[in-house]
C-alpha cells in the first residue's frame, strides 16, 4: 500500500513571503496617515436637505433652468455672470441627430395644422400660440435640412453661495428676479440638492438631466464668457471692476501706444486719479513728468523727493527754447537742427502773433483766426533763425552741436539788423528780450533735471504767457525724452490751454504721434471737453491714445464724448451720473466701469480737497472715521464679493 508523499516547506520561503505581508500592512497604514491633497480641498462636513446643503460654514443651494422666452438675444447670460455673489454654473450640451429632430418636427407640426384645421371648422377664434409655433417649426425645419442650424439638448445648471440661511434666500430672490426679468425661469432641485452639487462642480457628470432643446443660434446667446474683466499679470492698480468686484490691473506700455487723455468736470477726481496712478507708475521705475498749472502736484512732489520747478517771471529758473536735444542715433542727430527750427516757428508764432487777442476777438465776432505771420514774415524769421545758430557756431553738421545755442536776445539782433520784415518781427518779440516777459525764456537754461519726478508749476505766469510756458517746457521735455530714452509718462494738466492755439495743439499732436518710439506715455486732461473735441487736432489726440478715462461728465458734454467713444445708452446716462471716483475706463477695445481706489496714505498724499488739506496740515493726516470731503474716493468701499 502505498502512502501521500510528504510535501517539503521551505522555511525560508515562508519568513520572505510573510515579511512581504508585514510591509505590505506597514505601508498601507503609513498611506493612511499621509495627508493628500484631497485632504485639504475636502470640506470639513457637508450636510444635505431637499431644499439646501451645508459644506462646512457655508450654505448653498443648487437650481436648474427650465423655462426660456421664444427669442433669446446674445447676452442675456451676462448680467447673470457679473453678478457681485459666489455662483458655480454647468452647462451641459448633447447634440442630436438632424434627422431624427426632422421627423419629430414634421410629426409636431402636422398636429398642429390638423389643430388650427379643427379649429376653423368649428369656428373656433383663431389661436395665436399655434401659428407662431408652425412658423418657428417650418422655419427650423428649413434650417436643419440645408445644414444652417444644428439641434442640442441643453442643460443649465448653478450653485449660489451664502454665510447663513437669510443670506441664501436673499441671493436666490436676487437672482431668480434677475432672470425672470429676461424670461428665463429657475426652479430649486427639491430632494436633488446631492446631485445638483455633483452637476455644478467640475466632473462633468449630468446627474439632474434636466435638459431643454437648442438650435445653434439659441445655444451661441448662452456663451458664458461674457465678463467685463480687464487685468493683467502686470502693472499697476487702476481700481475696482464695478461689473465684477475684480481689479482693474493693467501696463499701458502694453498696449500699442502709452499715451493716455483723462476728460472730467471739475471736482470728479481727475488729478487725484492721474496722481494716484503716478504715485504706482513710479515703483516700477518709471520716471514722471508733470505740467502742473495750478499747484496741485507740489505735495506728492516733495513726499516722494521729486524736484519742484517754478516758473515765474520772478523766479530764478531759465529756460533756452534755443537748446539742442543730445541725441545718439545718427538720423536723428542730422535731423536736430531742422526739427528744433520747426518747432521754433511753431513757438515764436505763438510769441509774436498776438494769438490770444486775436482769439478773443474772433470768438466775439465768429470769425477765423488770421495766421499770426505772412508768408515773407516766415520766410524772413527762417532765414533769421539760420543765422542766428550759425553765429552761435551751430550748422547742420552734429559735431557743432555741442556749441553753447544762442538765445533769443541773439535772434533778436539778427531780425534787428537785417531786411526786409525783420526789424517790425524784432519789434513785436521786445517784450521777451527788454521787455515785461524778458528774462524767463532769453537766457541760457540753468536746470538739468535728473529726478524720477519732475514737477513744471507755470501757475504764477500771467495768462498770456502761459500757453507760451507750456510750449517751451514741452520742447524742453521732448528734447531730453530723445536725449536719454527710459520709460516715462508726461502729465499735461489742463491741455485745454494749448488746443485754443493751432501751433501748440499741433506741437501736442506731433508729440503724442511720436512720443512711443522713444518709450514715453502722455496723458493729457482736460476738463474743457466741447473746446478740446472742437479742435481737429484735438480729436486727433484721443484717436492716437489707447487709455482713456471718462470720470463724471457735465450735461453738455455727454453727447460730445458719446458720439467719440461710441458710448451705449445705458453709459451715455451714467456718464452725466457717476458719484465722485467713478467712471468709464477705455483700454484698446475693452472697457469697463471703474471706481478708483486709494489708501489713507495715498490720499494723504494726493487729496486736493480743501478740507482734507487743511486737516493734514494741522494733524498730519486724514481721520479715516470721519466723513470725507467730496474728492475722498478713499473712503468710498467697493462692494464686497465675487463671481467666479
Amino acid at each position: 500500500m502505498f502512502g501521500k508523499k510528504k510535501q517539503q516547506v521551505d522555511p525560508i520561503a515562508v519568513a520572505e513571503a510573510q515579511r512581504s505581508q508585514e510591509q505590505q500592512e506597514v505601508s498601507a497604514a503609513f498611506q493612511k496617515g499621509i495627508t493628500a491633497l484631497r485632504d485639504f480641498i475636502a470640506p470639513s462636513s457637508i450636510e444635505l436637505t431637499a431644499s439646501y446643503f451645508q459644506i462646512g460654514t457655508r450654505f448653498a443651494r443648487t437650481f436648474y433652468i427650465f423655462g426660456y422666452p421664444r427669442q433669446l438675444y446674445t447676452g442675456w447670460l451676462s448680467s447673470f455672470i457679473n453678478i457681485d455673489e459666489i455662483v458655480d454654473l454647468s452647462m451641459f450640451i448633447y447634440p442630436v441627430e438632424s434627422q431624427i429632430v426632422l421627423e419629430n418636427l414634421r410629426k409636431k407640426v402636422s398636429q398642429l395644422e390638423a389643430g388650427v384645421q379643427i379649429d376653423a371648422e368649428k369656428g373656433r377664434v383663431r389661436d395665436p400660440g399655434k401659428q407662431a409655433a408652425i412658423v418657428d417649426a417650418e422655419e427650423m425645419r428649413d434650417k436643419l435640412q440645408v445644414g444652417e442650424e444644428r439641434f442640442f439638448r441643453f442643460g443649465f445648471y448653478f450653485t449660489l453661495y451664502a454665510g447663513s440661511l437669510d443670506e441664501l434666500e436673499f441671493v436666490t430672490h436676487k437672482v431668480e428676479s434677475l432672470l425672470g426679468q429676461q424670461l428665463v425661469y429657475s426652479k430649486a432641485a427639491t430632494s436633488q440638492q446631492e446631485q445638483g452639487l455633483n452637476s455644478t462642480v467640475p466632473e462633468f457628470t449630468d446627474q439632474l438631466q434636466i435638459r431643454r432643446n437648442m438650435s445653434t443660434g439659441a445655444l451661441s446667446t448662452s456663451f458664458p464668457f461674457t465678463s467685463a474683466d480687464l487685468s493683467q499679470d502686470n502693472g499697476i492698480l487702476y481700481g475696482i471692476n464695478m461689473h465684477n468686484s475684480g481689479l482693474v490691473i493693467f501696463d499701458r506700455f502694453s498696449l500699442e501706444n502709452g499715451n493716455s487723455v483723462v476728460f472730467a468736470k471739475s471736482g470728479a477726481g481727475k488729478s487725484f486719479a492721474v496722481k494716484l496712478e503716478a504715485l504706482r507708475s513710479m515703483m516700477f521705475g518709471t520716471e514722471i513728468v508733470i505740467i502742473d498749472p495750478e499747484n496741485e502736484y507740489q505735495r506728492m512732489c516733495d513726499a516722494v523727493g521729486g524736484a519742484y520747478v517754478r516758473l515765474s517771471l520772478n523766479s530764478n529758473t531759465r529756460i533756452n527754447p534755443f537748446d539742442l536735444p543730445r541725441v545718439i542715433d545718427t538720423e536723428e542727430s542730422d535731423n536736430a537742427l531742422r526739427s528744433n527750427l520747426i518747432t521754433l516757428h511753431g513757438l515764436l508764432r505763438l510769441m509774436m502773433g498776438g494769438a490770444q487777442a486775436q482769439m478773443v476777438a474772433s470768438m466775439a465776432q465768429g470769425t477765423a483766426i488770421a495766421p499770426a505771420l505772412t508768408p515773407v514774415e516766415e520766410a524772413d524769421l527762417d532765414a533769421a533763425l539760420i543765422e542766428t545758430y550759425a553765429k552761435a557756431g551751430i550748422t547742420n553738421d552734429p559735431l557743432t552741436h555741442n556749441s553753447p545755442p544762442p538765445t533769443i536776445n541773439d535772434l533778436y539782433d539778427t531780425l534787428l539788423h537785417m531786411g526786409g520784415t525783420g526789424p517790425q518781427l524784432a519789434q513785436r518779440l521786445r517784450k521777451y528780450t527788454s521787455g515785461t516777459f524778458a528774462g524767463i525764456f532769453s537766457q541760457q537754461s540753468n536746470i538739468d533735471i535728473n529726478n524720477q519726478m519732475v514737477v513744471f508749476n507755470i501757475r504764477d505766469l500771467e495768462d498770456e504767457l502761459r500757453p507760451v510756458a507750456m510750449y517751451i517746457v514741452l520742447n524742453y521735455i521732448w528734447n531730453k525724452t530723445k536725449s536719454d530714452q527710459k520709460k516715462r509718462i508726461l502729465i499735461i494738466d489742463e491741455a485745454w490751454q494749448l488746443m485754443k492755439y493751432e501751433d501748440s495743439a499741433n506741437f501736442m499732436f506731433s508729440l503724442a504721434k511720436r512720443a512711443r518710439k522713444y518709450n514715453l506715455g502722455i496723458t493729457t486732461i482736460s476738463q474743457d471737453v466741447e473746446d478740446f473735441m472742437g479742435s481737429r487736432m484735438g480729436r486727433a489726440i484721443v484717436a492716437n491714445a489707447s487709455l482713456q478715462l471718462l470720470l463724471k461728465q457735465s450735461t453738455s458734454a455727454v453727447d460730445v464724448l458719446s458720439n467719440v467713444f461710441k458710448l451705449t445708452t445705458e453709459e451715455k446716462n451714467r456718464l452725466s451720473q457717476f458719484p465722485i471716483g467713478q467712471g468709464l475706463f477705455f483700454a484698446g477695445q475693452n472697457h469697463v466701469h471703474i471706481q478708483i481706489i486709494a489708501s489713507p496714505t495715498e490720499t494723504n498724499l494726493i487729496t486736493t480737497n480743501p478740507e482734507q488739506v487743511q486737516q493734514i496740515q494741522q494733524q498730519g493726516t486724514i481721520d479715516q472715521s470721519q466723513p470725507q470731503g467730496t474728492i475722498d474716493l478713499g473712503a468710498q468701499v467697493p462692494p464686497t464679493g465675487y463671481t467666479t
